[in-house]
């Protein structure tokens, strides 16, 4: 390979042990020679064959790829390639839940190799095949007897005391990941969970108590001798029992809905969703995407269309009960190519971390094939004051085509939306909204949805 045809992923320099790189596209990952030793005990003691087993690592293979000579590396691996990356930012409730039990199952199984987690960070989690893997095979260590757990707070804090403020006080606060890249602090947890929290016996353990440890102990450096004689393996299993049983507890407990029951709520009519399920066949059929994105997905009834003919589709929302739910049925369904995730289309996710280039915005993560935009765009008008302008040239960014949804003024959830504020929106008509969207779009197929008078258009990318 000719110098530089690769470029590194921007958060690999966290990891000595190793980088993920792109090479025409695809991603692999070097392993530096000091991780040679570590890579082989994975790979010898079975762990790494368990893991693949029971599907909670990501598999590789190993290559002949050859990187510059200053890159010193013992191996290069070629992973399987995740579909979609996602953030713990944009998971519900039991995604969450999900991803930390499944951590605390690989760092179980890793003790029974004599192996340990390094890291537990929770953008080390990725849902594949409908299910939460790990990704990061430099994760591991050899297990070095009488020391504790050196990823303990880091799975506290990127797991534990999101779930704990998602279950005690609102499940929105997952999103407080995006602000605390590196964990959410268990000092701010402990202030915000509300007291009844400590009748949870593991969660005043593994928060307040951990908390209170941290502040004593910062600056204070504690003898190995002492250490082997408190945390021994035994002890080390016992620690893991007692976080799966937090884990395992907690439920989520919070009631916020707005659009869950949308459909039922409205009474929509039969022929209308009918009309409507027909139409958003054919058009896919049309366009026979392999990536599909659903924005305003609610609990993905149509973005089942797409999961069905097996096309790899992401539901976005902004409403986490409705998430929730499609989450849920992901899993009732065993749908393998189905990722609910949350997103608001008016504040979408930004790239964040170090020089704002370790964790993707979602732009970045497109475009793809094709992207739904059923009954959203009055949303996105009228309740967020969005121009047409706008909202085309963002959707013809990120999709190559469109099956969009026109709601006009006379809809009662329009009528609904403006009465309780001026109607200022004059250029929020059928007439202008094929005007404004032919500036970036095609249309290729446009058809009433009776007996309702909204509009569902095909539109390809000019």
């Amino acid at each position: 390979m000719k110098n530089r045809l690769y470029s590194k992923e921007p958060s690999s320099f966290r990891d000595p042990s190793g980088f993920v790189f792109y090479y025409k596209g695809e991603p692999f990952r070097s392993i530096s020679l000091e991780y040679r030793e570590i890579y082989d005990r994975l790979i010898n003691s079975g762990l790494y064959e368990k893991l693949i087993d029971n599907y909670l690592i990501i598999p590789h293979i190993e290559t002949s790829l050859n990187l510059d000579k200053k890159d010193a590396y013992y191996k290069i691996l070629k992973p399987q390639i995740v579909d979609f990356i996602s953030y713990p930012y944009e998971w519900c409730f039991s995604q969450y839940k999900d991803a930390a039990l499944t951590t605390l199952k690989i760092q179980k199984i890793a003790l029974d190799h004599n192996m340990s987690l390094k890291d537990s960070s929770a953008f080390n989690i990725q849902f594949v095949n409908g299910k939460p893997v790990l990704i990061d095979t430099l994760s591991f260590q050899i297990y070095d007897e009488g020391k504790p757990w050196i990823a303990y707070k880091q799975f506290c804090q990127h797991f534990l005391a999101p779930l704990a403020l998602m279950n005690y006080v609102d499940t929105r606060l997952g999103q407080m990941m995006c602000h605390y890249i590196d964990g959410i602090p268990l000092d701010i947890t402990k202030k915000m969970l509300p007291f009844y929290s400590n009748f949870n016996l593991e969660l005043l353990l593994h928060i307040n108590l951990h908390s209170s440890a941290q502040r004593k102990y910062t600056d204070t450096k504690i003898k190995r001798t002492k250490v082997l004689k408190v945390f021994s393996k035994n002890s080390f299993y016992r620690l893991i029992d007692s976080l799966e049983k937090c884990v395992t507890k907690l439920t989520l407990k919070t009631n916020y809905k707005k659009w869950e029951n949308y459909y039922t709520d409205l009474q929509i009519e039969q022929d209308y969703r009918e009309r409507k399920m027909k139409f958003v066949k054919q058009y896919i059929n049309v366009v026979n995407p392999k990536k599909v994105w659903d924005i305003g997905a609610n609990t993905g009834l149509y973005s089942r269309i797409a999961v069905d003919k097996g096309i790899s589709t992401v539901s976005f929302d902004s409403d986490f009960s409705c998430i929730e739910k499609n989450y849920l049925l992901v899993k009732e369904r065993d749908e393998k190519n189905h990722l609910p995730l949350y997103n608001d289309i008016t504040n979408p996710s930004s790239a964040i971390g170090w020089a704002n280039n370790e964790r993707k915005s979602l732009m970045e993560r497109g475009p793809v094939d094709l992207v739904l935009a059923l009954a959203v765009i009055h949303h996105l008008s009228i309740s967020n004051n969005l121009p047409l302008a706008r909202l085309a040239s963002f959707l013809s960014s990120i999709c190559n085509w469109l099956i969009i949804e026109f709601v006009p003024k006379s809809d009662p959830m329009v009528v609904k939306l403006l009465n309780s504020r001026k109607d200022i929106f004059s250029e929020y008509n059928c007439e202008e909204f094929e005007s404004v969207f032919s500036n970036y779009f095609n249309i290729q197929r446009k058809n009433l949805l009776e007996p309702s008078f909204r509009i569902i258009y095909l539109l390809r990318k000019k």
